[in-house]
């Protein structure tokens, strides 16, 4: 049993530990994406695959490059140089599928994003993280939850949710279909 003096020593702990737990950096994966530096938090990715040919699926918008069989379940495969409004990228050996798990509509689906070359894992402790810049970046602020700031450089922290927004996707599909309707 607890007296007193060890409970308030306990409940003293917790907020320390919290705090502490806070403070950690936490681990991103750094990929290159027409020679700049990305990440993505370490906790959303499931594996890394090398770069394999993709089932082309019509009518998916051009982010979309096709879907691959992980293990019997069906993948989409998105291309996030098009999804960030640029021209692909030709893949080379260095290209790699990372596949991510996203939460769609209260479900929890892979994703996999084609990237041009994985560089390494990265602690990155908090206070080493800025907010997105309002203006100025090369692709939508609700994509960047940050800028991590790495050995001198500024690493674009992605926001997963917004950049792999199965809904918005869909929105992109049916005006691409309304396009060619047209």
């Amino acid at each position: 049993m607890m007296n007193s003096a060890s409970a308030s020593r306990a409940r003293a702990l917790v907020p320390a530990a919290a705090a502490a737990a806070a403070a950690e950096p936490a681990q991103y994966l750094t990929f290159m994406l027409a020679g700049e530096t990305f990440a993505i938090g370490i906790l959303a990715i499931k594996e890394i695959i090398s770069y394999t040919s993709l089932t082309t699926v019509p009518m998916m918008p051009p982010c979309v490059r096709g879907v691959i069989n992980l293990r019997g379940a069906v993948v989409p495969v998105m291309d996030l140089q098009s999804r960030f409004g640029k021209p692909s990228s030709e893949p080379t050996k260095r290209t790699c599928i990372v596949i991510v798990e996203v939460e769609t509509q209260g479900e929890r689906q892979d994703i996999g994003i084609v990237v041009d070359a994985v560089n390494e894992v990265l602690d990155i402790p908090a206070e080493e993280i800025e907010p997105p810049p309002s203006f100025g970046a090369r692709i939508r602020p609700d994509f960047i939850c940050g800028m991590g700031k790495v050995r001198g450089r500024f690493v674009i922290l992605l926001n997963l949710e917004h950049v792999l927004s199965i809904d918005e996707i869909q929105s992109l599909q049916g005006m691409s279909g309304a396009a060619i309707a047209d």
